[in-house]
């Protein structure tokens, strides 16, 4: 049967989930370019047109619950943006790409994190619960991309 995710490790979902959303964005009509080495959180870039480059870091999930970025990897800026795919079993994956910079203005889904006086480093974050799942939906993969393309 086909999209029986729960079958694949984490590995072959990250790799899945990176190759989707840059066929998605070539379907698209943009230029797809994966770097050498990826140490510094960006998965690959792309352009549309002569428009300026984008860079793009890709997280997957397969059932609701947290997602986050270091902030030491994902600086916010206009050019980076967060591709997250959604791989609920057997149905087709679910994309959504978020601008970084959603997160100047944190809310109940994009959530910023500090952990000032702890161990754990300082994060972005997407709460993805059933209540939030409304406000993701600003996010939708088609939404973005014509926006970025007008």
């Amino acid at each position: 049967m086909r999209y029986e995710w729960s079958k694949l490790n984490s590995q072959q979902v990250g790799a899945f989930s990176e190759y989707f959303v840059k066929m998605e964005m070539t379907m698209y009509g943009f230029q797809v370019y994966s770097p050498e080495v990826d140490d510094r959180g960006i998965d690959f870039v792309v352009r549309y047109g002569n428009s300026n480059f984008i860079s793009i870091q890709v997280k997957s999930i397969r059932k609701t619950n947290y997602v986050f970025m270091r902030k030491d990897k994902f600086k916010l800026s206009p050019d980076l943006y967060l591709a997250l795919v959604i791989l609920h079993e057997r149905l087709a994956p679910t994309l959504y790409l978020i601008p970084s910079e959603a997160w100047k203005r944190p809310n109940r889904l994009l959530r910023n994190h500090d952990y000032e006086g702890k161990k754990s480093k300082p994060e972005w974050g997407l709460n993805l619960s059933k209540r939030n799942m409304d406000l993701l939906e600003d996010y939708a993969f088609s939404k973005i991309v014509a926006n970025l393309k007008a």
